[in-house]
């Protein structure tokens, strides 16, 4: 592909960024900045392997919270010391500037305080799934907080980076103060937008003044508002005029989305990739400013079309780049066809905040340890890989690149295990890329693949590998249900594979904590079934974060969904099915049932890991087979072993 504009030179303000890519603040999920000095320096990795871009917005700071003595902020991005006041703050975003500009990349830092923990612009909500109440903030504290948004800004120009970014959305104070929803001052602070503005302008100003003109200073914008009652695109391009108006910014960074809603602002595989760019070409249309946008700008080729239509000046590109931290390099030389896609399952921000595990991309288990990768292996070895889903490629993958034999068996006349399955629902096209993906990768590092070729403990034996890795995934799983035998009930990977004849009413039985069940419930509800989707938990999906949870909840809803949670299925009859309250014990009766589809999870397939175990033979079992999970698991898992030898 011809990039025309994508590795341009671009002004912005006082510099000059060598491309049109910026790296949006992403890199505090995979590591801390402001932790122990082993975490800092991981952190610093990260963006030195992605030194390819432009423009580096890496550093997301938090500012000082007055907190008054006992009071405990709570929530996502909670804070009451902040990081600009830490006395590491200087030689941490120094040495990270250090690293950037040794490449010539630009470096910025953006300045957040979440909204609601505890400071707000009044005692009001600004959606429907978090429920504290903010404090509304005095005068005096709003001239508090000029002057440490003010000192923030000096240590920024202190320690040698090149500019500032106030953030004004996703729930930060600011975008309480300028949101008409979340802000019902009386005062000379609220109202029109001129006096909603008001606060963040001399903040604004005050950054102004702390670095002066030979830094950049720039606003994170939401292009609009997810709520009801918020500003419409209308409103975000009369609040873009009125930044630009100050004279104090030189970008605004615009994006689409909510914390919770459909669609979060950290865009899932629900949505497209150029779903949302052209709001921002409003922005651009109605300002002279330079306008970043960001929001599933997947490739190279998706950021080139975004600048090619005049929406944006430049493209940010986040979890992108977690997948692939040599995408750009990738691109300048024509090799798009190895860059590894990002599949937008969020799993880099859902394992954190949900399941309170270590950051892991699901497609790159080697973004964050970019400063401990493991060499060539000294000792190559004969390796076998049993299974040909995600985690069997994944590992043969991976042990070609360090230099082993490989060999790659698979039982069926395709790859990719379940996951192939679940590419079949609607909007999971990013899954079926990253599978063709992985096919193309083996191919390059020579793994050999033998399809139609089931493992069995002779085979294996006189295949004669050093060492074999049992990838043969899970089995269905059947929880126990009277009546599960009967006819009309189906497990949910049949139903995606060849949609047998289910009638007109559907219930799906959700034993899965994840997003299966919805997508089977998403399958059905788009051909026109009646679905009642039945959950034993008292949500659906309860590791799914809320920044992905709201499309498919979303999705759902449009389809006419019915989700009944806190209730498992007890019996399931000709035309009936039982559901009983998992608290109370209460059965309740649902008639009009044509069919029941089976959403749960599976069952690990490892009997030839045991022979081979039990015969003498080195194996290793890997993924699903061990225990039923996500891509996730099974990435990382192949990552370890791989690594180990």
């Amino acid at each position: 592909m011809t990039y025309e504009h994508l590795f341009t030179p671009f002004r912005l303000g006082p510099v000059e960024v060598k491309n049109r890519v910026v790296l949006p603040p992403h890199g505090h999920v995979v590591s801390s900045l402001w932790g122990t000095d082993e975490e800092a320096e991981r952190h610093i990795g990260y963006w030195a392997a992605r030194t390819a871009a432009g423009w580096v917005d890496g550093v997301s700071a938090h500012v000082r919270n007055p907190i008054p003595p006992g009071f405990e902020p709570t929530g996502v991005g909670a804070q009451v010391h902040g990081h600009f006041r830490q006395p590491w703050f200087v030689d941490r975003v120094g040495r990270l500037a250090q690293t950037m500009h040794a490449d010539g990349t630009v470096l910025t830092v953006q300045m957040i305080l979440q909204g609601g923990m505890p400071h707000g612009a009044s005692p009001t909500l600004s959606g429907p799934v978090i429920n504290l109440v903010p404090h509304p903030l005095t005068t005096n504290e709003i001239d508090w907080f000029v002057e440490e948004y003010r000192h923030g800004a000096e240590q920024v120009r202190a320690a040698g980076a090149d500019g500032v970014e106030i953030h004004l959305n996703h729930d930060d104070m600011l975008e309480y103060f300028v949101s008409p929803l979340t802000n019902r001052r009386t005062d000379e602070y609220g109202g029109s937008l001129e006096n909603r503005l008001r606060f963040p302008l001399r903040i604004l100003r005050a950054v102004r003044e702390a670095v002066g003109p030979g830094m950049v200073v720039g606003v994170r914008l939401n292009l609009r508002e997810e709520e009801p009652g918020g500003y419409d695109v209308a409103g975000g391009v009369e609040i873009a005029r009125a930044l630009e108006a100050s004279g104090a910014v030189d970008y605004l960074s615009c994006a689409i989305g909510s914390p919770w809603g459909n669609p979060s602002y950290i865009q899932s595989h629900h949505h497209k990739a150029l779903d949302f760019a052209h709001l921002a070409g409003e922005v651009r249309k109605a300002v002279s400013l330079p306008v970043v946008y960001s929001g599933r700008v997947t490739s190279p080729q998706i950021a080139e079309q975004v600048l090619a239509a005049g929406h944006a000046d430049l493209v940010g590109m986040a979890r992108a780049h977690l997948a692939d931290g040599d995408l750009l390099r990738k691109a300048q030389e024509g090799r798009e066809d190895e860059i590894r896609p990002c599949v937008g399952g969020n799993e880099c921000i859902s394992r954190l905040l949900m399941e309170k595990l270590t950051f892991s991309c699901a497609v790159n288990p080697s973004a964050g340890r970019e400063t401990v990768l493991p060499d060539p292996t000294p000792r190559p070895r004969r390796v076998l890989v049993v299974g040909g889903g995600p985690a069997g490629m994944e590992a043969a993958a991976l042990a070609a690149e360090r230099g082993h034999q490989v060999e790659l068996w698979e039982a069926t006349d395709h790859l990719g295990g379940q996951l192939a399955v679940a590419t079949r629902a609607p909007k999971y096209d990013d899954y079926a890329d990253y599978l063709a993906y992985q096919e193309r990768r083996l191919g390059r590092v020579a793994v050999t693949v033998r399809l139609d070729r089931r493992g069995a403990l002779d085979a294996v034996r006189e295949h004669g590998a050093d060492t074999v890795v049992v990838a043969t995934g899970a089995a269905p799983r059947t929880p126990g249900i009277p009546g599960e035998q009967l006819p009309h009930v189906h497990q949910g990977v049949d139903v995606l594979s060849g949609s047998p004849d289910l009638g007109r009413h559907v219930l799906v039985v959700a034993h899965d904590d994840h997003l299966a069940p919805l997508a089977v419930a998403d399958f059905l509800g788009e051909r026109g079934h009646q679905v009642t989707l039945v959950h034993g938990t008292s949500t659906p999906a309860p590791l799914v974060s809320r920044y992905l949870l709201g499309s498919a909840l979303g999705r759902l809803d449009e389809h006419g969904v019915e989700i009944r949670t806190s209730e498992q299925v007890s019996r399931i009859e000709e035309g009936r099915v039982l559901v009983r309250h998992v608290y109370s014990h209460r059965e309740r009766i649902l008639d009009g049932i044509d069919s029941v589809v089976l959403s749960c999870s599976g069952v690990p397939v490892s009997d030839l890991h045991d022979q081979l175990i039990a015969a003498g033979i080195e194996s290793h079992v890997l993924g699903d087979a061990y225990a039923p999970r996500r891509l996730v698991w099974a990435t990382r898992q192949a990552y370890e072993l791989v690594g180990s030898w």
